[in-house]
């Protein structure tokens, strides 16, 4: 399979392959299974800028919808990052007159929240209105649209310049990538930044997280790609700052060509993704090999548990739970049933594998011998909350085995 990149046009060649895969944050109900939607889920790196990708393109009205079930506040561990981001952005990057931020892609609010609280200036686009109505109710000035060049200078022309757009876990999100950075370049003041927090390739590459590949991630960055996307644009990437959360994500600041000179970090991460062949499709190539073994390795492992009468069932259920199950053709024959904490996907079902999402309190009273970690990001926190857990965790991150 090949295509045009999305930045550039350069050629893309399918590099993984996880099979024909439904939207990751379906989480249909159970009468509901009718038509579910699939797609291929196939990956490919630009040979032009290194663009990490998908090959097929699920238009946003399809995948963000008003019953969007994913709540960053549902997480601790998220919920004190984003506090401490809107802080940093309070105290280095708003220190003006009558500063103004936009957010894309808020959310229930959990950064801007922090902002809105300090009395700043603040704008949040959002096109979920479920989530939109929770950020609302934290005191949050909230766009319902998705984000674009258009919605961009709409902004611009009734709040003025931003001083900051802010964006985590969004952006590579965006199919329409472009406009977004078009976008950035119209919103921002001469001295503005676009800084946005992704998932990293080379975290992905390095841990075989093949689940983070989904239909809600258009791309997978690093930064190399970055910088490459950006200058196109008429941008600079000024920094990149490695982070821990989701298993290893990048914090990378954008500024107007010319504005600001770039950190010694950016240079230092180009010449390491060059040693490690990040720019490389071969890199892609390899991380497809070890996937397939994990595909092979933890349905077989599931299988011999369940011979032997162990109980097993699955905790977490975040987007990349609907890759893997669907990817290793794991359902209710193996796990019968994955616990939640947020309510939204309570009662409903992973697409495609149908697997019934329940509250933690059924974990907890059934007291299985096995628990496979979806969520495998949030493993300290959840093992924490779960320290009364008498059996054993199983991962598959970065390869198949039990704790």
């Amino acid at each position: 399979m090949e295509t045009s990149c999305r930045i550039c046009s350069g050629p893309v060649k399918g590099s993984i392959d996880l099979g024909v895969q439904p939207r990751g944050n379906a989480f249909p109900k159970p009468d509901q299974l009718a038509g579910e939607f699939f797609y291929p889920l196939i990956v490919g790196m630009c040979d032009s800028c290194a663009m990490v990708q998908l090959m097929a393109e699920i238009p946003q009205e399809v995948r963000y919808h008003d019953q969007y079930p994913y709540r960053a506040s549902n997480s601790t561990v998220h919920s004190e990052h984003f506090a401490g981001v809107a802080r940093r952005l309070l105290r280095t990057e708003l220190t003006g007159h009558d500063p103004f931020i936009v957010e894309i892609g808020c959310n229930d609010g959990v950064m801007l929240a922090t902002v809105a609280d300090a009395g700043v200036r603040h704008l949040g686009v959002e096109p979920s209105q479920e989530v939109a109505a929770l950020a609302r109710s934290r005191g949050v000035r909230v766009l319902p649209r998705f984000f674009d060049e258009e919605t961009a200078g709409e902004i611009r022309a009734e709040h003025g310049p931003a001083d900051v757009i802010f964006g985590a876990n969004v952006i590579a999100h965006i199919s329409h990538l472009d406009s977004v950075l078009k976008g950035a370049v119209t919103l921002l003041g001469p001295d503005g930044v676009f800084v946005f927090e992704e998932p990293y390739l080379g975290a992905v590459v390095e841990q075989t997280a093949f689940d983070l590949f989904y239909d809600e991630h258009s791309f997978v960055f690093s930064v190399s790609s970055i910088r490459a996307a950006a200058r196109l644009f008429g941008l600079d990437l000024v920094d990149a700052e490695p982070l821990a959360i989701h298993g290893g994500s990048m914090r990378y600041t954008l500024a107007k060509r010319g504005a600001r000179r770039p950190t010694a970090a950016v240079d230092e991460l180009l010449a390491s993704e060059r040693a490690r062949r990040l720019d490389r499709p071969a890199t892609l190539e390899e991380l497809n090999r070890r996937a397939e073994r994990v595909r092979d390795e933890l349905p077989a492992l599931l299988t011999s548990l369940r011979a032997d009468g162990k109980r097993v069932v699955g905790y977490g259920a975040p987007a990349k739970i609907t890759t893997v199950t669907n990817y290793c053709g794991i359902g209710t024959e193996l796990i019968p049933y994955v616990c939640d904490s947020t309510p939204s996907k309570q009662d409903r079902v992973v697409a495609g594998s149908h697997i019934p999402v329940v509250a933690p309190s059924v974990f907890r009273e059934d007291r299985p011998d096995y628990a496979v970690l979806f969520a495998w990001n949030h493993a300290k926190e959840i093992m924490a909350k779960e320290s009364d857990f008498a059996g054993r965790w199983i991962l598959y991150i970065p390869e198949v085995h039990i704790l």
